[in-house]
């Protein structure tokens, strides 16, 4: 079902164009994307800040190094390589485990030495980065996500993704990753998005490929019983990067390791708005009442607002809501 510019706007949707003048133009100051737009600047600064990161195995930032890397990851059971300026998910490489055969991919595939060798290769030469530039590679410990959320995903780690305006909270979803989105927790390439409550962390909505989705696709579990664990400590920690990085209008990733809680994996100074799609509501009426706050409130305040005003009930146990189609969000 197709909706009119019109419809989309009564339902405070938000398009590209002002997403970029009013929110990314006006609140984030250019000078400062380097700390989000280079992932190992970001883990660094987060670690200034005591924001929980997964583990930094090492690092390679010359071809000549390459050849090292099967030292660099001696004795790690798994662990996931990734180019430092990526993003939509590039190039990331998950290794699950390694045997005597090889290094083994979530999906069961078998990968060798040269195999590493050749991918990080790559990564150097700027194949995953942001306008090709050349890039570092940073090779992390695997994350041991909470197993309550295991049969909401497959393959992959499900990440969460919340709109941080201001330092404010204000709309999330957890990406569940599907066999069509080959394990990775990327809605363009098929993952299950699903609203998530700023008060209780509990679903709202799910969408696949932007139509309603009320179970996974593979693991076939229902979504309406889906609870983020930790859930006011996971959205303290979002708020804190405003202060961390003084942006203005960001999206952070965030993971739930089931031994040290919710993690920071990345962040991102132009979040998409397919968030709004998952939500089945705009993000306007929230970043407008944000915008009218004074500022000088804590993270913790800053958080209890966020919960107070933008409480919302689901949708997945009621009868199916209608369609919006991102294609005609342009305002």
């Amino acid at each position: 079902m197709w909706a009119r510019p019109s419809q989309l706007l009564s339902r405070g949707i938000i398009g590209m164009n002002r997403r970029n003048i009013r929110y990314i133009g006006r609140y984030n100051n250019r000078r400062l994307y380097p700390l989000v737009d280079d992932k190992l600047k970001t883990k660094l600064l987060a670690e200034q800040y005591g924001i929980t990161t997964p583990a930094l195995i090492g690092t390679v930032t010359t071809q000549f190094e390459v050849k090292g890397v099967g030292d660099m990851i001696a004795g790690h059971d798994g662990f996931a390589i990734k180019p430092a300026k990526g993003s939509g998910g590039k190039g990331i490489l998950v290794i699950e485990r390694v045997d005597h055969d090889g290094f083994v991919k979530p999906s069961g595939a078998k990968l060798n030495l040269e195999d590493l060798h050749r991918h990080i290769s790559n990564i150097l030469s700027g194949l995953y980065s942001l306008g090709g530039a050349p890039d570092v590679a940073m090779i992390e410990s695997l994350i041991n996500f909470d197993e309550k959320l295991s049969e909401y995903t497959y393959e992959g780690v499900p990440d969460i993704r919340v709109i941080v305006f201001r330092g404010y909270p204000v709309m999330a979803m957890m990406r569940l990753s599907t066999a069509a989105s080959d394990g990775k927790a990327n809605l363009h390439q098929g993952a299950v998005g699903v609203g998530l409550d700023i008060a209780t962390g509990t679903a709202v909505r799910g969408v696949q490929y932007d139509r309603s989705r009320r179970d996974h696709p593979d693991t076939g579990h229902e979504l309406a019983s889906l609870r983020i664990p930790d859930w006011t400590s996971l959205l303290e920690l979002t708020a804190s990067c405003y202060e961390m990085t003084g942006l203005g209008y960001l999206g952070t990733d965030m993971v739930i390791d089931r031994n040290q809680g919710p993690m920071l994996l990345e962040l991102n100074a132009r979040p998409g708005l397919a968030i709004q799609m998952a939500n089945g509501e705009g993000l306007r009426p929230r970043l407008d009442l944000v915008e009218k706050q004074s500022d000088g409130l804590n993270v913790k305040e800053r958080v209890a607002f966020a919960q107070r005003h933008f409480a919302r009930r689901g949708e997945l146990k009621d009868l199916p809501a209608p369609e919006l189609a991102p294609a005609c969000v342009s305002t």
